[in-house]
């Protein structure tokens, strides 16, 4: 199982804000995440489940701001997928808390 962590950044938009084209992006995580968990941040998505389907769902995420209006788009992909045991978002976050 894999950890993924995604931003995506619409570039030639105008505007500073990003919010709108963030909740674009999120209408379309719920509406295609399947079985995959995910949750959105302050910074971007983390979403966790198997590699090839996050994959495939971050390339729809990626057109979205392009639907939205922007010349533009970057996006940043960070990969923890780990295969000698089981990984998951919560077992990340103890794993660190465990050693406070």
């Amino acid at each position: 199982m894999a950890v993924v962590e995604i931003s995506i950044v619409p570039l030639g938009t105008g505007s500073t804000s990003l919010s709108p084209y963030v909740a674009a992006c999120e209408k379309e995580l719920r509406k295609h995440c399947g079985d995959l968990k995910y949750e959105l941040t302050a910074m971007g998505t983390i979403i966790e489940g198997d590699l090839n389907q996050i994959l495939t769902l971050i390339r729809r995420l990626h057109e979205v701001p392009f639907r939205e209006g922007a010349v533009r788009v970057s996006t940043s992909i960070k990969i923890d997928d780990r295969r000698d045991k089981s990984s998951s978002i919560e077992q990340k976050i103890k794993s660190v808390e465990n050693k406070l």
